[in-house]
């Protein structure tokens, strides 16, 4: 048996035909001035013969009001068989369908929700016969003013496949408007659902597949939209195909890669953010657009420094929402650590310092009662470890730092937060380390007891970097003539770290020989007799005759 499909092809071609030549007066002038198809007709498709798209044109308006409503039938079966029955409808009609795009428009957004793949599928074929065959100025004021009233997924299903059935000639002088359209908020920001975020990403592939070139002028729009998807929560599924759209649109602007693209946008993207900044919250998408610009922006971020510290000072006041605080010190201490990538790829961070210190810093290492307080001040003390850690900072400017953060350090080392302390102590070792032997006195002996308390932490990292912390507090005593201001303050060190020499956990110990051995050459006497006094206490004499060869090493007499 012939093929049933392509048996009902021939038999209306014949009968298209055969209507065509029994009315051959009637339609003269089209056979004798026949149109050609569209330049861009659909690909692999067979041009109906001019009798079959009359009888269907003529016929349209008895038979799209029957194929609509089945379109919608309870039956699957009735609605697939009604979907590809009016893309067939809809490829004969051709510009005849402007006539009809009203219904036609409304059954298919309606048709594009259907649970049925095919459905949908068909129905999209008809959106782009109608991008190939309507003027775009017809059916984007229908479409778009539809999305602007509601902005729902089949709306945006429907503009993607009429842009896709477009030609680039037709559709260059419209790319501007349906990209501003797109990127207004209740549009972009209409749904928190992925098929949403999916339908409004495929519209931007379709500009940009078709429009090409066409779409630099359209290039930010298009960017805010991008970033808006990427900053959606729930929709880490679309986050490599947005990357992959954003590759295309530099693609199409002859860029290298999307670094350009941020390089191109990065101030405007900061200042369409920043216009609400002060009024963000943790629930606020601004928050999370923002988050996606500074950190995939890379090294562009630090060609609008200015935009960002200003966006941070306002949004990390401490009257300002605690969680919001929370998230945006997190995405701070990621940039510093990675800094000469980020905000100091240009060499121009230090030049917001100050700010960065007396205005954002500073605040938030305040105490104030509750774990997210508690939280903030982690966050904060974290970035404090990034931002010297990166080494981006000159030794004047760490001992600007220490000079304006070092009590805020101190009391920190109390904090609830395992991470706190341990980040705490090492900030207090590269301010020791910096300042040397300019510290003067009274701020040494603040430090010390403070730090020497954490040896008793419940924490062994926390306890080894305490340790450490301490080494660099008795190298900063390096003269004789002010080493003896110390002299009781040392022997009550030596007391101290004596007992945690014979702490049961081998790691302490080595790191306790270590600070002992380095403050041994302060007041070696000293430390003999208290050597001595305890050595019998010890479970095991061993450190405590290391110690003593270490001095004697080191030419003290008994």
């Amino acid at each position: 048996l012939p093929d049933v499909g392509q048996l009902a092809f021939d038999l209306w071609e014949k009968i298209g035909l055969q209507w065509q030549k029994e009315n051959e007066d009637d339609l003269k002038d089209k056979l004798d001035f026949a149109a050609p198809p569209p330049s861009h007709y659909p690909e692999g498709v067979i041009r109906p013969g001019l009798g079959c798209r009359e009888l269907v044109f003529r016929n349209l308006s008895k038979i799209l009001p029957a194929i609509c409503h089945d379109i919608t039938d309870w039956l699957a079966g009735t609605r697939v068989k009604a979907a590809q029955l009016l893309t067939v409808l809809l490829l004969h009609a051709e510009d005849h369908i402007t006539q009809h795009l009203e219904i036609v428009l409304r059954t298919l957004y309606r048709a594009c929700s259907d649970e049925e793949k095919v459905v949908v599928s068909s129905c999209a074929k008809s959106a782009e016969l109608i991008g190939t065959f309507v003027n775009p100025e017809v059916f984007l004021k229908l479409i778009l003013a539809a999305l602007e009233k509601s902005p729902l997924p089949p709306y945006l299903m429907v503009l993607a496949a009429v842009i896709r059935g477009c030609s680039r000639e037709d559709l260059k002088l419209h790319i501007n408007s349906i990209a501003n359209t797109l990127s207004q908020t209740q549009i972009c920001q209409g749904s928190e659902e992925v098929i949403y975020m999916e339908q409004l990403l495929c519209c931007v592939q379709a500009l940009i597949k078709v429009g090409k070139e066409d779409c630099t002028e359209a290039s930010l729009p298009l960017m805010e939209v991008l970033v808006t998807i990427m900053a959606i929560p729930g929709v880490a599924s679309l986050h490599e195909k947005v990357q992959e759209t954003m590759t295309s649109l530099a693609v199409v602007q002859k860029m290298d890669g999307i670094l350009d693209l941020y390089r191109q946008h990065i101030d405007q993207l900061m200042e369409w953010l920043s216009s609400s900044h002060d009024q963000w919250n943790c629930y606020s998408l601004e928050l999370l657009q923002f988050e996606v610009v500074v950190t995939q922006s890379g090294p562009v971020l630090s060609e609008a420094l200015h935009h960002f510290i200003s966006i941070l000072k306002t949004c990390l006041q401490p009257t300002k929402d605690p969680k919001m605080r929370l998230k945006l010190f997190t995405v701070l201490s990621q940039l510093l650590l990675k800094a000469n990538n980020s905000v100091n790829s240009q060499g121009q961070f230090h030049e917001y310092l100050e700010t960065m210190i007396k205005d954002i810093l500073v605040p938030n290492l305040q105490w104030h009662a509750g774990r997210t307080a508690g939280a903030i001040r982690t966050t904060a003390v974290s970035c404090l470890w990034a931002l010297i850690y990166s080494e981006m900072l000159s030794t004047e400017q760490v001992l600007e730092v220490q000079e304006l953060l070092l009590p805020q350090i101190i009391t920190t080392l109390e904090e609830d937060s395992k991470m706190t302390r341990l980040l705490s102590c090492r900030i207090i070792s590269i301010f020791l380390k910096s300042c040397g032997d300019m510290i003067v006195p009274d701020k040494l002996l603040k430090i010390y007891p403070e730090v020497l308390k954490r040896m008793d932490d419940a924490s062994n990292e926390v306890r080894t970097a305490a340790a450490s912390t301490l080494i660099s507090w008795l190298k900063c005593i390096q003269n004789d003539d002010g080493k003896f201001v110390f002299q009781s303050n040392i022997q009550f060190l030596y007391q101290e770290l004596l007992v945690h020499l014979d702490d049961p956990d081998n790691g302490i110990q080595n790191a306790v020989l270590e600070v002992l051995k380095e403050g041994s050459v302060l007041f070696p006497d000293i430390l003999v007799k208290e050597i001595e006094s305890v050595k019998h206490k010890h479970r095991s004499p061993v450190f405590c005759e290391e110690l003593l060869q270490h001095v004697q090493a080191d030419g003290v007499a008994f």
